[in-house]
């Protein structure tokens, strides 16, 4: 069998007088060496693709984390500077590639921005600036120009006995780190929680009755895939999903 071909998300951004559709090497790197499949960056154009035409042709759909976040008024709020900065060309094209790859049964994993996406997609909101709110810690990333420190493993999430990523961890608890500031608000009725931080933020979700592999996780595995057994079992297991998923194509 071939090797399971994987859509990874683009951000994108103007860089030396272009327009550069874009995905970090990290996640890259992690569907390489751990999950063992083939990523191929997707370019954020939204309604000009023939979304069928990708998943017809795809093993897993990969959706980044990323500094910008979802556009607000998408999932009912106002657009605010604060929140800045935005990618509506990659909101236009991860919603409804999320939704057509779960009605397809085409495995997902959602990491950082990809979980908030996920949420917005499947009719849920998001909070924003949470380490403003009363009782909740500060999720964002040390303040560091060192990205190893930036991406240290750091604080605990409980994990649902039983649930998707239970099942792929073998434990109820993990350790990860944390480089956001906006987090889930209203949840999907579509989904549901499959890990919690100590302040009660949602970490983990799953799609509810999905045909295939989806999980959404807030933080960012891919930085230790290759050295943290929990951030490698996460890729291992979206590339038996997506070697699943091949298996059923040829």
């Amino acid at each position: 069998m071939d090797t399971p071909l994987v859509l990874v998300s683009s951000d994108v951004k103007p860089v030396d007088g272009y327009v550069w559709h874009a995905a970090p090497s990290t996640y890259l790197s992690a569907l390489v060496d751990r999950a063992e499949v083939m990523p191929v960056i997707v370019p954020s154009f939204g309604d000009r693709l023939d979304l069928d035409a990708l998943l017809g042709r795809a093993d897993g759909l990969v959706c980044t984390g990323s500094r910008s976040n979802v556009w607000p008024e998408l999932y009912g709020a106002v657009a605010d500077a604060r929140n800045e900065p935005y990618d509506r060309d990659r909101d236009a094209t991860t919603l409804p590639l999320i939704l057509r790859a779960i009605e397809l049964g085409v495995p997902l994993l959602c990491i950082c921005r990809g979980m908030q996406e996920l949420n917005v997609a499947l009719g849920g909101s998001l909070a924003t600036e949470i380490q403003e709110e009363a009782g909740v810690m500060d999720h964002r990333a040390p303040v560091s120009e060192n990205q190893a420190e930036r991406f240290s493993i750091r604080h605990p999430v409980d994990v649902r006995p039983g649930g998707c990523l239970g099942r792929v961890l073998g434990s109820d608890q993990v350790l990860v780190n944390s480089l956001h500031r906006q987090a889930v608000g209203r949840l999907s009725d579509r989904l549901q929680v499959e890990a919690v931080a100590p302040d009660g933020v949602v970490e983990a979700v799953s799609v509810i009755d999905a045909p295939g592999f989806t999980l959404g996780v807030q933080w960012h595995p891919e930085y230790w895939a290759t050295t943290d057994t929990p951030s490698s079992r996460i890729f291992r297991a979206f590339g038996d999903a997506a070697r699943v998923r091949a298996a059923k194509r040829v």
